[in-house]
């Protein structure tokens, strides 16, 4: 994975994700749509196989480096719930 600013202000930013699919665009906008801060988040992948994914973030005035900074810290505290959760399942 690699990723790459295409446009930033101060409350929003076209992020380019290269090498990575809807898998993980979809967790992560959903993440940001979640945030009061976000005013618009989505992401454009004209196709999934000759292109890679630009995510787009708007917020309120809020930095959007630092607003997908916690969507991303999110993400990894729900991941790990998962993780314990479903070790529990499948030790009984």
């Amino acid at each position: 994975m690699e990723l790459k600013i295409v446009d930033k202000s101060d409350n929003d930013m076209h992020l380019e994700i290269i090498g990575e699919s809807h898998t993980l665009l979809n967790m992560l906008k959903s993440v940001l749509l979640a945030d009061e801060r976000v005013h618009t988040a989505s992401y454009d992948m004209k196709h999934v196989t000759i292109s890679d994914p630009i995510l787009y973030v708007m917020t309120d005035g809020a930095d959007p480096i630092d607003v997908v900074k916690d969507a991303i810290k999110t993400l990894i505290a729900e991941c790990d719930e998962f993780i314990t959760v479903f070790n529990k399942a499948v030790n009984v």
